[in-house]
């Protein structure tokens, strides 16, 4: 991969790898440290497999494997720390907007509703807020979910099905 390629890359995927990585870690600084690692470890990945004579066609959907490597570093970093609970919007920026646009008493219920999904969406498993997130917030689809998972389409499937089945009772 030249390096237009990645910087390309890097302005296409870096708000959205943030957004994942806050959305799992909820602090804005460690955020900004596990972003720039990804990015880091992605750009380290590519050039080890160049040194070693191999050809970087192999990375058949760069996006996947940068998500993949964010979804490693939030494990990691969770090894390290203890879970702390799930930020639905990093700069409040989408609550924001339909803010600016409701009445005062519909502002009351669209809070009350976002903080429910936010609840909601901490007590899932892992892997299913990411899936979530990934599927319906980045809007990846199930074939990008399934190379970062490194498991098949049907059970990556599956996976989201679970997951919003496990939402909704959550809800």
């Amino acid at each position: 991969m030249k390096k237009r390629h990645f910087i390309k890359l890097y302005d296409q995927c870096a708000s959205r790898i943030y957004r994942f990585i806050y959305l799992k870690v909820n602090s804005p600084e460690d955020s900004e440290d596990l972003t720039s690692e990804a990015f880091f470890k992605f750009w380290k990945n590519i050039k080890s497999n160049k040194e070693k004579g191999l050809n970087n066609k192999k990375i058949n959907n760069p996006r996947a494997l940068l998500y993949r490597i964010a979804n490693n570093l939030v494990i990691d970093f969770y090894r390290k720390k203890s879970r702390t609970e799930l930020a639905m919007d990093p700069d409040d920026s989408i609550l924001t907007k339909i803010r600016d646009k409701t009445d005062l008493g519909a502002k009351v219920r669209i809070d009350s509703d976002m903080e429910g999904v936010k609840k909601a969406l901490g007590q899932l498993k892992d892997e299913h807020q990411s899936v979530i997130v990934w599927r319906y917030l980045d809007e990846l689809s199930n074939k990008e979910i399934s190379q970062i998972l490194g498991k098949s389409e049907g059970a990556t499937r599956v996976i989201v099905h679970r997951a919003m089945n496990a939402l909704k009772k959550n809800l």
